[in-house]
């Protein structure tokens, strides 16, 4: 059978689109670097979260809560990238890597240290530093199972400086953030330590501009 040669560039054209389509969708399974994102407790079902309130005990410093509430501007996080100087914007975000999570409205980051959170006595969870800017308390490693960081599969977070894990202690504050969890470090690595990515936008290496895959 004679293919004319129309016919065989319309072909190729198709198959190419094609290979570019799956590519584009294997990127989306992963969380990048710069993207900006909700992350969900498994246990618990609530977001991270934080706001321009301050603990009135312990650090005194931005408190750290978890919401129910998918809604919420409060509960987006930027991943920044500390394991590497040579990374590139909308790399996937490794196993083992050392990250930051820097609160988007506030642009302070996720931070932790031995003080006692206030409703369990756990290790207190709390929002730190200007504009990225702060200390090694602010430092955490990715813990999964996978070569990286991949959306549907849940992940841990370790406190580089105190080896506690990030988790929910399933106690609720009252005012002003009534009905919003504790969030607290813990060493044990089975208690409630498993989040997952949700609600974000996700930056991939061949797109300049962010590219939105989910609802904020």
């Amino acid at each position: 059978m004679i293919v004319s040669v129309d016919k065989l560039v319309i072909f190729i054209c198709a198959f190419i689109q094609c290979l570019n389509l799956s590519v584009a969708s294997h990127a989306t399974q992963f969380v990048t670097y710069g993207s900006v994102l909700k992350i969900l407790n498994t246990d618990y079902n609530v977001r991270l979260h934080s706001h321009d309130v301050k603990y009135g005990t312990g650090s005194g410093q931005q408190s750290i809560t978890g919401t129910e509430l998918k809604e919420d501007i409060n509960s987006h996080w930027t991943i920044l990238n500390l394991t590497s100087a040579s990374y590139q914007r909308g790399q996937p975000v490794k196993c083992g890597d050392t990250i930051r999570l820097q609160h988007l409205s506030t642009k302070k980051n996720l931070h932790s240290h031995h003080f006692q959170s206030p409703l369990s006595g756990n290790q207190e969870i709390s929002c730190y530093g200007e504009d990225g800017v702060g200390d090694s308390g602010d430092n955490w490693k990715v813990i999964c199972s996978d070569d990286v960081w991949n959306r549907s599969n849940s992940v841990k977070f370790q406190h580089i400086d105190t080896d506690a894990y990030l988790s929910v202690s399933g106690r609720t504050f009252g005012r002003p953030i009534n009905g919003q969890m504790e969030i607290v470090g813990v060493t044990n690595s089975y208690k409630s330590t498993e989040w997952k990515a949700a609600e974000g936008i996700f930056v991939h290496p061949s797109q300049q501009p962010l590219k939105k895959h989910d609802e904020l």
